[in-house]
Protein backbone atom coordinates (compact mmCIF):
# COMPACT_ATOMS: atom_id res chain seq x y z
CA UNK A 1 0.00 0.00 0.00
CA UNK A 2 1.48 3.35 -0.72
CA UNK A 3 1.90 5.95 1.72
CA UNK A 4 0.36 9.56 1.09
CA UNK A 5 2.84 11.71 0.04
CA UNK A 6 4.70 14.59 2.24
CA UNK A 7 5.85 17.72 2.06
CA UNK A 8 7.96 18.18 -0.86
CA UNK A 9 10.00 20.77 1.42
CA UNK A 10 10.09 18.38 4.03
CA UNK A 11 11.03 15.62 1.90
CA UNK A 12 14.12 18.21 0.16
CA UNK A 13 15.09 18.97 3.39
CA UNK A 14 15.04 15.37 4.83
CA UNK A 15 17.35 14.18 1.85
CA UNK A 16 19.47 17.10 2.25
CA UNK A 17 20.08 16.72 5.53
CA UNK A 18 20.92 12.90 5.29
CA UNK A 19 23.02 13.46 2.37
CA UNK A 20 25.19 16.66 4.37
CA UNK A 21 25.32 14.12 7.92
CA UNK A 22 26.44 11.00 5.86
CA UNK A 23 28.84 13.38 4.01
CA UNK A 24 30.00 15.28 7.22
CA UNK A 25 30.32 11.68 8.86
CA UNK A 26 32.34 10.12 5.67
CA UNK A 27 35.09 13.10 5.70
CA UNK A 28 35.33 12.73 9.22
CA UNK A 29 35.97 8.95 9.10
CA UNK A 30 38.53 9.93 5.85
CA UNK A 31 40.18 12.70 7.68
CA UNK A 32 40.72 10.36 11.25
CA UNK A 33 42.33 7.70 8.76
CA UNK A 34 44.25 9.93 7.10
CA UNK A 35 45.94 11.60 10.32
CA UNK A 36 46.43 7.86 11.80
CA UNK A 37 48.16 7.03 8.92
CA UNK A 38 50.82 10.59 8.59
CA UNK A 39 51.13 9.68 12.45
CA UNK A 40 51.85 6.45 12.25
CA UNK A 41 54.36 6.89 9.35
CA UNK A 42 55.77 9.52 11.65
CA UNK A 43 56.40 7.07 14.51
CA UNK A 44 57.40 4.29 11.99
CA UNK A 45 60.16 6.43 10.64
CA UNK A 46 61.09 7.01 14.00
CA UNK A 47 61.49 3.01 15.03
CA UNK A 48 63.06 2.45 11.70
CA UNK A 49 65.71 4.44 12.82
CA UNK A 50 66.27 2.57 15.84
CA UNK A 51 65.89 -0.29 14.04
CA UNK A 52 69.04 1.05 11.65
CA UNK A 53 71.23 1.83 14.96
CA UNK A 54 70.42 -1.42 16.31
CA UNK A 55 71.91 -3.27 12.96
CA UNK A 56 74.81 -1.35 13.36
CA UNK A 57 75.75 -3.58 16.04
CA UNK A 58 74.93 -6.58 13.94
CA UNK A 59 77.86 -8.22 12.74
CA UNK A 60 78.08 -9.50 9.14
CA UNK A 61 78.52 -13.20 10.98
CA UNK A 62 75.31 -12.88 13.21
CA UNK A 63 77.38 -11.43 16.60
CA UNK A 64 76.13 -8.58 18.85
CA UNK A 65 78.45 -5.79 19.40
CA UNK A 66 77.47 -5.06 23.26
CA UNK A 67 79.30 -2.17 23.31
CA UNK A 68 77.88 -0.67 19.80
CA UNK A 69 74.55 -1.76 21.79
CA UNK A 70 74.67 0.56 24.84
CA UNK A 71 76.31 3.54 23.05
CA UNK A 72 72.73 3.79 21.28
CA UNK A 73 70.76 2.79 24.47
CA UNK A 74 69.67 5.99 25.00
CA UNK A 75 68.22 6.73 21.16
CA UNK A 76 66.22 3.14 21.88
CA UNK A 77 64.86 4.08 25.01
CA UNK A 78 63.29 7.08 23.17
CA UNK A 79 60.05 7.10 26.16
CA UNK A 80 58.05 5.14 28.20
CA UNK A 81 56.63 2.15 26.68
CA UNK A 82 59.52 2.49 23.96
CA UNK A 83 60.54 -1.02 23.65
CA UNK A 84 63.33 -3.05 21.71
CA UNK A 85 64.40 -6.48 21.53
CA UNK A 86 67.20 -8.15 19.29
CA UNK A 87 66.86 -12.13 18.67
CA UNK A 88 70.21 -13.18 17.09
CA UNK A 89 71.39 -17.20 16.49
CA UNK A 90 73.66 -17.23 19.62
CA UNK A 91 71.90 -14.51 22.04
CA UNK A 92 69.02 -12.17 22.75
CA UNK A 93 69.16 -8.79 24.26
CA UNK A 94 66.58 -6.24 24.73
CA UNK A 95 64.18 -4.64 27.17
CA UNK A 96 63.01 -6.37 29.84
CA UNK A 97 59.27 -6.41 29.84
CA UNK A 98 59.01 -6.34 25.94
CA UNK A 99 55.55 -6.90 24.81
CA UNK A 100 54.32 -10.35 23.17
CA UNK A 101 53.92 -9.34 19.55
CA UNK A 102 52.30 -10.89 16.46
CA UNK A 103 53.59 -9.30 13.08
CA UNK A 104 52.45 -8.59 9.63
CA UNK A 105 53.54 -10.06 6.24
CA UNK A 106 57.10 -8.28 5.06
CA UNK A 107 57.47 -5.24 3.53
CA UNK A 108 59.44 -3.80 0.66
CA UNK A 109 63.84 -3.51 1.14
CA UNK A 110 63.94 -1.28 4.21
CA UNK A 111 66.64 1.59 4.09
CA UNK A 112 67.51 1.39 8.02
CA UNK A 113 70.11 -1.17 6.96
CA UNK A 114 69.60 -1.78 3.82
CA UNK A 115 70.09 -5.32 3.79
CA UNK A 116 66.64 -6.97 5.35
CA UNK A 117 62.96 -6.94 5.46
CA UNK A 118 61.18 -4.94 7.73
CA UNK A 119 57.38 -5.83 8.98
CA UNK A 120 54.86 -3.84 11.03
CA UNK A 121 54.51 -5.52 14.56
CA UNK A 122 51.14 -5.22 16.91
CA UNK A 123 50.78 -6.48 20.71
CA UNK A 124 49.76 -6.01 24.35
CA UNK A 125 52.08 -4.84 26.91
CA UNK A 126 52.54 -6.67 30.48
CA UNK A 127 50.12 -3.89 31.58
CA UNK A 128 47.34 -4.42 29.16
CA UNK A 129 48.53 -1.74 26.66
CA UNK A 130 48.14 -1.56 22.99
CA UNK A 131 51.66 -1.43 21.44
CA UNK A 132 52.81 -0.86 17.73
CA UNK A 133 56.28 -1.54 16.51
CA UNK A 134 58.66 -2.34 13.62
CA UNK A 135 60.53 -5.83 13.04
CA UNK A 136 63.76 -6.38 10.75
CA UNK A 137 65.14 -9.46 9.67
CA UNK A 138 68.82 -9.62 8.28
CA UNK A 139 70.42 -12.68 6.90
CA UNK A 140 74.10 -13.09 8.38
CA UNK A 141 76.58 -15.79 7.50
CA UNK A 142 75.85 -17.27 10.83
CA UNK A 143 71.91 -16.85 10.82
CA UNK A 144 69.02 -15.27 10.75
CA UNK A 145 68.87 -11.96 12.94
CA UNK A 146 65.57 -10.05 13.79
CA UNK A 147 65.53 -7.10 15.85
CA UNK A 148 62.04 -5.06 17.02
CA UNK A 149 60.96 -1.71 18.15
CA UNK A 150 57.72 -0.87 19.66
CA UNK A 151 56.37 2.12 21.20
CA UNK A 152 52.72 2.75 23.11
CA UNK A 153 50.08 2.51 20.42
CA UNK A 154 48.78 5.61 22.52
CA UNK A 155 51.36 8.16 20.88
CA UNK A 156 49.31 7.29 17.46
CA UNK A 157 45.74 7.53 18.44
CA UNK A 158 46.46 10.57 21.15
CA UNK A 159 47.32 13.17 18.62
CA UNK A 160 44.79 11.83 16.24
CA UNK A 161 41.87 11.88 19.14
CA UNK A 162 43.05 15.79 20.01
CA UNK A 163 42.98 16.64 16.20
CA UNK A 164 39.59 14.93 15.41
CA UNK A 165 38.07 16.76 18.43
CA UNK A 166 38.29 20.65 16.85
CA UNK A 167 37.53 19.14 13.91
CA UNK A 168 34.19 17.60 14.68
CA UNK A 169 33.48 20.82 15.78
CA UNK A 170 34.12 22.36 12.77
CA UNK A 171 32.04 19.72 10.86
CA UNK A 172 29.38 20.50 13.11
CA UNK A 173 29.42 24.52 12.06
CA UNK A 174 29.95 23.63 8.28
CA UNK A 175 26.73 21.01 9.05
CA UNK A 176 24.52 23.63 10.30
CA UNK A 177 25.90 26.14 7.50
CA UNK A 178 24.89 23.85 5.08
CA UNK A 179 21.64 22.91 6.70
CA UNK A 180 20.43 26.39 6.75
CA UNK A 181 21.74 26.95 2.99
CA UNK A 182 19.87 23.82 1.88
CA UNK A 183 16.73 25.38 4.30
CA UNK A 184 16.47 28.70 1.93
CA UNK A 185 17.33 26.73 -0.57
CA UNK A 186 14.49 24.81 -0.51
CA UNK A 187 12.45 27.83 -0.28
CA UNK A 188 13.70 30.19 -2.44
CA UNK A 189 13.39 27.19 -5.09
CA UNK A 190 9.64 26.24 -3.74
CA UNK A 191 8.53 30.46 -3.76
CA UNK A 192 7.16 30.14 -7.45
CA UNK A 193 5.62 26.87 -6.42
CA UNK A 194 3.67 28.44 -3.36
CA UNK A 195 3.31 31.79 -5.73
CA UNK A 196 1.41 29.29 -8.21
CA UNK A 197 -0.57 28.03 -5.61
CA UNK A 198 -1.88 31.13 -4.57
CA UNK A 199 -2.85 32.25 -8.26
CA UNK A 200 -5.20 28.93 -8.91
CA UNK A 201 -6.51 29.83 -5.54
CA UNK A 202 -7.20 32.86 -6.39
CA UNK A 203 -9.06 31.89 -10.42
CA UNK A 204 -10.72 29.87 -8.08
CA UNK A 205 -12.32 32.00 -6.00
CA UNK A 206 -12.71 34.87 -9.09
CA UNK A 207 -9.80 37.13 -8.21
CA UNK A 208 -8.21 36.33 -11.53
CA UNK A 209 -9.28 34.50 -14.68
CA UNK A 210 -5.54 32.98 -15.49
CA UNK A 211 -2.74 32.13 -13.44
CA UNK A 212 0.34 33.82 -14.66
CA UNK A 213 2.49 31.65 -17.87
CA UNK A 214 5.50 32.97 -16.54
CA UNK A 215 6.73 30.99 -14.74
CA UNK A 216 10.12 28.70 -14.29
CA UNK A 217 10.50 26.05 -17.03
CA UNK A 218 10.07 23.25 -14.84
CA UNK A 219 5.84 24.70 -14.15
CA UNK A 220 5.45 26.81 -17.31
CA UNK A 221 4.16 23.47 -18.23
CA UNK A 222 1.91 22.77 -15.39
CA UNK A 223 0.53 26.66 -15.73
CA UNK A 224 -0.27 26.37 -19.34
CA UNK A 225 -2.27 23.16 -18.74
CA UNK A 226 -4.17 24.90 -15.63
CA UNK A 227 -4.54 28.23 -17.86
CA UNK A 228 -6.24 25.51 -20.71
CA UNK A 229 -8.34 23.99 -18.08
CA UNK A 230 -9.94 26.83 -16.72
CA UNK A 231 -10.67 27.66 -20.65
CA UNK A 232 -11.97 24.55 -21.15
CA UNK A 233 -14.37 24.89 -18.13
CA UNK A 234 -15.40 27.82 -19.28
CA UNK A 235 -15.75 26.64 -22.79
CA UNK A 236 -18.07 23.81 -20.98
CA UNK A 237 -20.03 26.34 -18.50
CA UNK A 238 -21.02 28.42 -21.34
CA UNK A 239 -22.17 25.71 -23.55
CA UNK A 240 -24.36 24.37 -20.62
CA UNK A 241 -25.61 28.05 -20.14
CA UNK A 242 -26.51 28.06 -23.63
CA UNK A 243 -28.31 24.56 -23.69
CA UNK A 244 -29.75 25.77 -20.68
CA UNK A 245 -30.80 28.91 -22.74
CA UNK A 246 -32.04 27.47 -25.60
CA UNK A 247 -34.45 24.90 -23.50
CA UNK A 248 -35.49 27.92 -21.75
CA UNK A 249 -36.58 29.45 -24.90
CA UNK A 250 -38.50 26.57 -26.51
CA UNK A 251 -40.48 26.24 -23.62
CA UNK A 252 -41.38 29.84 -23.03
CA UNK A 253 -43.76 30.06 -25.68
CA UNK A 254 -45.75 26.98 -25.05
CA UNK A 255 -45.92 27.40 -21.34
CA UNK A 256 -47.23 31.03 -22.22
CA UNK A 257 -49.58 29.85 -24.49
CA UNK A 258 -50.71 27.19 -22.24
CA UNK A 259 -51.30 29.67 -19.44
CA UNK A 260 -53.67 31.52 -21.44
CA UNK A 261 -56.08 28.17 -22.00
CA UNK A 262 -55.75 27.96 -18.80
CA UNK A 263 -56.41 31.45 -17.52
CA UNK A 264 -59.03 30.34 -15.04
CA UNK A 265 -58.66 26.73 -14.31
CA UNK A 266 -56.67 25.95 -10.87
CA UNK A 267 -53.83 24.86 -12.02
CA UNK A 268 -52.93 27.84 -14.01
CA UNK A 269 -50.64 28.46 -10.82
CA UNK A 270 -48.55 25.53 -11.38
CA UNK A 271 -48.14 26.81 -14.88
CA UNK A 272 -46.92 30.28 -13.39
CA UNK A 273 -44.93 28.33 -11.18
CA UNK A 274 -43.34 26.85 -14.27
CA UNK A 275 -43.07 30.11 -16.22
CA UNK A 276 -41.23 31.51 -13.41
CA UNK A 277 -38.28 28.86 -13.00
CA UNK A 278 -37.91 29.19 -16.88
CA UNK A 279 -37.44 32.89 -16.53
CA UNK A 280 -35.35 32.10 -13.76
CA UNK A 281 -32.71 29.97 -15.63
CA UNK A 282 -32.84 32.00 -18.38
CA UNK A 283 -31.30 35.30 -16.57
CA UNK A 284 -28.85 32.93 -15.28
CA UNK A 285 -28.08 31.79 -18.87
CA UNK A 286 -27.48 35.30 -19.77
CA UNK A 287 -24.95 35.79 -16.89
CA UNK A 288 -21.41 36.59 -18.35
CA UNK A 289 -19.85 32.60 -18.56
CA UNK A 290 -16.68 34.34 -17.67
CA UNK A 291 -14.15 32.39 -15.37
CA UNK A 292 -14.40 35.71 -12.94
CA UNK A 293 -16.99 34.61 -9.96
CA UNK A 294 -19.57 36.89 -8.72
CA UNK A 295 -18.84 38.43 -5.54
CA UNK A 296 -21.71 38.52 -2.65
CA UNK A 297 -21.85 40.55 0.70
CA UNK A 298 -22.73 37.98 3.22
CA UNK A 299 -24.33 40.20 5.70
CA UNK A 300 -26.56 42.77 3.46
CA UNK A 301 -27.74 39.43 1.63
CA UNK A 302 -28.28 37.61 4.96
CA UNK A 303 -30.39 40.60 6.41
CA UNK A 304 -32.64 41.16 2.89
CA UNK A 305 -33.32 37.26 3.12
CA UNK A 306 -34.02 36.87 6.54
CA UNK A 307 -36.13 40.06 6.30
CA UNK A 308 -38.02 38.45 3.17
CA UNK A 309 -38.80 34.96 4.75
CA UNK A 310 -39.64 36.78 8.49
CA UNK A 311 -42.72 38.25 6.46
CA UNK A 312 -43.66 35.22 4.61
CA UNK A 313 -43.96 33.94 7.85
CA UNK A 314 -45.11 36.41 9.93
CA UNK A 315 -48.53 34.57 11.32
CA UNK A 316 -46.65 31.75 12.49
CA UNK A 317 -44.10 34.25 14.79
CA UNK A 318 -41.03 32.21 14.11
CA UNK A 319 -38.05 33.77 14.85
CA UNK A 320 -35.05 33.68 12.77
CA UNK A 321 -31.42 34.61 14.36
CA UNK A 322 -28.61 35.22 12.33
CA UNK A 323 -24.59 34.61 13.95
CA UNK A 324 -22.25 36.20 11.92
CA UNK A 325 -18.72 37.17 13.04
CA UNK A 326 -18.20 40.34 11.06
CA UNK A 327 -19.06 40.67 7.14
CA UNK A 328 -17.75 38.39 4.95
CA UNK A 329 -17.43 38.11 1.15
CA UNK A 330 -18.10 34.65 -1.07
CA UNK A 331 -17.56 34.14 -4.64
CA UNK A 332 -20.78 33.52 -5.91
CA UNK A 333 -23.67 35.88 -7.58
CA UNK A 334 -26.09 37.57 -5.35
CA UNK A 335 -28.90 36.14 -7.30
CA UNK A 336 -27.49 32.44 -6.55
CA UNK A 337 -26.70 33.36 -3.34
CA UNK A 338 -30.50 34.75 -2.41
CA UNK A 339 -31.56 30.93 -4.00
CA UNK A 340 -29.31 28.67 -2.35
CA UNK A 341 -29.32 30.47 0.93
CA UNK A 342 -33.14 31.29 0.42
CA UNK A 343 -34.10 27.48 0.17
CA UNK A 344 -32.42 27.19 3.44
CA UNK A 345 -33.75 29.08 5.22
CA UNK A 346 -37.32 29.30 3.48
CA UNK A 347 -37.31 25.54 4.53
CA UNK A 348 -36.14 26.04 7.81
CA UNK A 349 -39.03 28.42 8.28
CA UNK A 350 -41.76 25.98 6.89
CA UNK A 351 -40.87 23.42 9.67
CA UNK A 352 -39.55 25.20 12.59
CA UNK A 353 -42.09 25.23 15.54
CA UNK A 354 -40.54 28.64 16.92
CA UNK A 355 -37.05 29.62 15.65
CA UNK A 356 -34.42 29.43 13.30
CA UNK A 357 -30.85 29.65 14.14
CA UNK A 358 -28.48 30.93 11.43
CA UNK A 359 -24.87 30.69 12.14
CA UNK A 360 -21.94 31.88 10.01
CA UNK A 361 -17.87 30.74 10.55
CA UNK A 362 -15.00 30.56 8.23
CA UNK A 363 -13.84 27.05 7.47
CA UNK A 364 -10.19 27.36 6.35
CA UNK A 365 -10.83 28.80 2.95
CA UNK A 366 -14.68 28.28 2.52
CA UNK A 367 -17.68 29.71 4.81
CA UNK A 368 -19.77 27.42 6.40
CA UNK A 369 -23.30 28.83 6.86
CA UNK A 370 -25.55 26.28 9.52
CA UNK A 371 -29.22 26.77 9.16
CA UNK A 372 -31.06 25.15 11.56
CA UNK A 373 -34.89 24.61 13.33
CA UNK A 374 -36.52 22.79 15.81
CA UNK A 375 -38.76 21.07 13.28
CA UNK A 376 -39.65 17.56 13.14
CA UNK A 377 -36.22 17.34 10.78
CA UNK A 378 -35.94 14.39 8.12
CA UNK A 379 -35.06 11.34 9.31
CA UNK A 380 -31.31 9.80 8.30
CA UNK A 381 -32.01 7.58 5.99
CA UNK A 382 -33.99 10.39 3.28
CA UNK A 383 -31.48 13.02 4.38
CA UNK A 384 -29.34 11.73 1.06
CA UNK A 385 -32.46 11.64 -1.29
CA UNK A 386 -33.77 14.60 -0.26
CA UNK A 387 -30.92 16.33 -1.78
CA UNK A 388 -30.83 14.07 -4.93
CA UNK A 389 -30.99 15.74 -8.25
CA UNK A 390 -35.08 15.29 -9.31
CA UNK A 391 -36.65 14.10 -6.57
CA UNK A 392 -38.88 16.32 -4.28
CA UNK A 393 -39.84 14.83 -0.66
CA UNK A 394 -42.32 17.44 -0.67
CA UNK A 395 -43.99 16.17 -3.60
CA UNK A 396 -45.31 12.86 -1.38
CA UNK A 397 -46.60 14.73 0.84
CA UNK A 398 -44.70 14.93 3.95
CA UNK A 399 -43.17 18.46 3.61
CA UNK A 400 -39.68 18.64 3.52
CA UNK A 401 -37.14 20.19 1.28
CA UNK A 402 -38.48 21.25 -2.12
CA UNK A 403 -35.49 23.28 -3.00
CA UNK A 404 -32.25 20.92 -0.78
CA UNK A 405 -31.60 19.71 -4.67
CA UNK A 406 -31.00 22.60 -6.20
CA UNK A 407 -29.34 24.17 -3.11
CA UNK A 408 -26.94 21.33 -3.29
CA UNK A 409 -26.00 22.15 -7.49
CA UNK A 410 -25.79 25.72 -6.57
CA UNK A 411 -23.24 24.48 -3.77
CA UNK A 412 -21.58 22.38 -5.90
CA UNK A 413 -21.19 24.46 -8.95
CA UNK A 414 -19.11 27.05 -6.89
CA UNK A 415 -17.10 24.89 -5.12
CA UNK A 416 -19.06 24.34 -1.85
CA UNK A 417 -21.06 21.12 -0.37
CA UNK A 418 -24.40 20.67 1.38
CA UNK A 419 -24.64 18.48 4.35
CA UNK A 420 -28.00 17.91 6.21
CA UNK A 421 -27.81 16.44 9.87
CA UNK A 422 -29.91 16.63 12.79
CA UNK A 423 -29.55 20.16 14.76
CA UNK A 424 -29.20 20.77 18.50
CA UNK A 425 -33.02 21.26 18.69
CA UNK A 426 -33.72 17.81 17.25
CA UNK A 427 -34.73 19.37 13.36
CA UNK A 428 -32.89 19.88 10.76
CA UNK A 429 -29.09 21.22 10.36
CA UNK A 430 -28.50 22.23 7.32
CA UNK A 431 -24.94 23.10 6.42
CA UNK A 432 -23.39 24.76 2.97
CA UNK A 433 -20.14 25.66 2.34
CA UNK A 434 -19.17 28.23 -0.42
CA UNK A 435 -15.53 29.98 -1.04
CA UNK A 436 -14.46 33.04 0.61
CA UNK A 437 -13.73 35.61 -1.74
CA UNK A 438 -10.49 37.61 -1.42
CA UNK A 439 -12.31 40.71 -1.74
CA UNK A 440 -13.62 40.09 1.64
CA UNK A 441 -14.51 43.47 2.87
CA UNK A 442 -12.92 44.01 6.35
Amino acid sequence: MRLAPRSIQGRMLALSATATLVALLLAGVIVAGILGRVVTQGIDRRLDAQLALIATAVGKDGTLDRARLRQVQGALDAGPGWRWRVEAPALELGSEDFPQIEAGPPEHLTGAAGRGHVRPIEGLSRDGDAVHGRALRLETSGGAVTMFATAPRDIIERPVRDALLPLLGMLGAIGALLGLAALSQVRLGLRPVRRLRDEVAAVRDGSIAAVDEAQPEELRPLAEELNALVRDNAAALASARASAANLAHALKTPVATLALDLRDDPRAAQVERIDTTIRHHLSRARLDSSSIRAVTRVEPALEALVHTISQLHAGRNIMVEVDAARDWAVAIGPSDFDELLGNLIDNAARHARTGVAIEVQPDGRLLRFEVSDDGPGIPAAERDRATAPGVRLDERGDGHGFGLAIARELAALHGGALKLEESAQGGLAATVTLPLSKRTIS
